[in-house]
């Protein structure tokens, strides 16, 4: 960052929480229609049933468990990536560290929806709710599923922390230039910080603690996803590579997604000083390296598969490359292992268009992955007298996919707007300290 001043850093990045124009308003008014179209979809399966949805035995959940995995992996690799990149004190971290942490936090509360939106009768909730009762009803605690919920819930108060204690000196930025009710509210969010050394140490000692715990426990976490599959028996689920399978598909989308984010909002609200081409080129280098170690990924499964003699588990994987879904299976593999081979050219990774649609294949790839997992394994299964194809997706669970889209593109133009963007604090590690005379902290 050359031409980023120690004293320039407050106002260029705050300047993003000016009043919007038009183009903010515009984007937010379109993806909050999209929560209405998902709502309004979500309240006609609730009124008509779960018939409206596309699953038939024996594939029970279909999109809805897709778009679970797909949003959890979005979320782990937010935090993957910011805890990361902080311990190794990589310093283009401090340009995409809090969009990162952000995308997290709206990625889990997305992810969460789904059982919920699965389960039907959204009410039914409560009698499966782990705490005594007099119906003497005890959920199964050796169910993944369970796990799920324990990690999951686990995994997003320790995301929640590491991006809150991150925000809490640029909280106090913002306070001192706001006024009114704006100053009282940011005031009481920052803790009444005062800058002092003293709270400067153990802010930062409190970072560094939740980074050094994040890091294991995205790993665990993501891991605990993986055997809600690998657990069973199941052809092309009982694998044992599954869960640094699915850690490396998370990072992979959720790098994919942060360019997809930083570079509209790069441009938005010209952070070009502060988001260099450098910066997006270290993402699509990082990229690169996640989209070889999912296309090992992909040759190790079905070299076991043929390997391991199995002839069921053969067949499963050689029907995945030529029989019903062999569309989204080599769809699959061209978006997340050959896409991002592009990336090896200087040319393509330092333009805006080719990036972030190399980027949006690597999403729509990383889906599709889901798919052809969660939908292509139990359609064939052990029993030939049971293979079943998927009846949907239906139109109900395009509008719910649409929906949750819209929901975490909407949360992330509000924080956007409402909290700094960019962490001040990272930044203004990186530069030169101001001079002792009249420049500006």
């Amino acid at each position: 960052m050359p031409d980023l001043k120690y004293g320039t850093v407050n106002p260029e990045v705050l300047q993003a929480m000016s009043p919007p124009g038009n183009l903010y308003w515009g984007m937010v008014a379109f993806w909050f229609c999209g929560i209405l179209v998902g709502a309004g979809c979500w309240a006609y399966q609730i009124f008509r049933g779960l018939g409206v949805e596309g699953p038939n035995h024996p594939i029970a959940w279909g999109t809805y468990l897709v778009n679970f995995v797909f949003f959890v992996g979005l979320a782990h690799s937010g935090t993957l990536i910011s805890a990361i990149l902080f311990l190794f004190r990589a310093r283009w971290r401090t340009a995409i560290s809090r969009s990162a942490e952000a995308m997290t936090v709206f990625a889990v509360l997305v992810a969460g929806l789904f059982p919920f939106i699965h389960l039907g009768r959204i009410w039914a909730v409560y009698w499966i709710l782990p705490y005594p009762n007099q119906r003497n009803l005890w959920p199964n605690f050796q169910s993944p599923l369970v796990f799920d919920v324990i990690a999951i819930s686990t995994y997003l108060l320790v995301s929640v922390l590491f991006w809150y204690t991150g925000l809490i000196p640029d909280l106090a930025a913002v306070r001192d230039r706001s006024r009114g009710l704006r100053r009282k509210l940011y005031g009481f969010f920052s803790l009444n910080w005062t800058g002092s050394h003293r709270e400067w140490r153990h802010q930062g000692s409190a970072v560094l603690l939740l980074a050094a715990l994040a890091t294991p426990l995205v790993i665990s976490v993501h891991s605990v996803v993986s055997w809600d599959f690998a657990l069973s028996i199941l052809p092309g689920w009982h694998s044992t590579i599954f869960a640094p399978y699915f850690v490396a598909g998370a990072i992979h989308s959720g790098l994919a997604m942060v360019l997809i984010l930083l570079i509209p909002l790069r441009r938005l609200y010209r952070f070009e000083n502060i988001i260099t081409p450098e910066t997006l080129e270290n993402i699509a280098k990082t990229i690169i390296l996640t989209g070889l170690i999912m296309s090992y990924s992909y040759l190790t499964e079905h070299f076991m598969a043929w390997y391991g003699g199995d002839q069921t588990e053969g067949d499963s994987f050689y029907w995945r490359m030529v029989g019903d879904y062999r569309e989204w299976f080599w769809l699959m593999i061209g978006c997340n292992s050959v896409a991002p081979l592009f990336y090896f050219f200087k040319k393509i990774r330092t333009s805006n268009t080719t990036l972030i649609l190399v980027a949006v294949l690597v999403v729509i790839g990383m889906w599709f992955e889901r798919y052809v997992i969660i939908i292509g394994s139990p359609a064939h299964a052990y029993d030939p007298y049971i293979w079943r194809l998927y009846a949907g997706p239906t139109w109900v669970e395009y509008g719910i996919l649409f929906g949750a889209f819209s929901i975490f593109f909407f949360l992330f133009l509000l924080f956007a707007k409402f909290l700094p963007a960019l962490s001040l604090a990272d930044l203004k590690e990186g530069l030169a300290p101001p001079a002792r005379s009249r420049e500006v902290p």
